[in-house]
């Protein structure tokens, strides 16, 4: 029983949670990311260059035949794939950037701790030595 109550206190900290949020909102940001590419920005980079579906880009490196598929280079997927990866780490890139902004104005904005006043022992302690010194 021991092992499942460690497992329920590791499953319920605030950062396990923390994380797993971030890999689902992670998720959805990454299938937004690549219909952005294969639906808005590789047609109309197709278009320009003359109606080239960039999904379809392929090299046949062995004909099928009867017994086994093609062998099929599919450099076009790659091409979108990597379109995504690099819209994917431009805007994390920005996400970093403005949360370390934010950090260095919080920062600079932290006043240092004033001193707190001496206890009385200290007070008192420096009574004494003033007494002492006097005589």
């Amino acid at each position: 029983m021991k092992i499942l109550q460690e497992f329920r206190e590791f499953a319920v900290r605030g950062n396990v949670i923390d994380m797993a949020v971030g890999v689902i909102i992670g998720t959805a940001f990454g299938r937004i990311v690549t219909s952005l590419v294969n639906d808005v920005i590789m047609p109309p980079i197709g278009m320009l260059l003359g109606g080239v579906h960039f999904g379809d880009l392929a090299l046949t490196l062995k004909a099928a035949t009867a017994e086994s598929p093609a062998v099929v280079l599919t450099w076009g997927r790659f091409l979108q794939t990597v379109t995504d990866f690099l819209i994917i780490a431009f805007v994390v890139f920005l996400l970093v950037r403005i949360v370390n902004r934010m950090n260095r104005r919080a920062e600079e904005t932290v006043e240092p701790p004033v001193p707190s006043a001496p206890s009385k022992q200290e007070v008192l302690l420096a009574e004494i030595r003033d007494l002492l010194a006097q005589r």
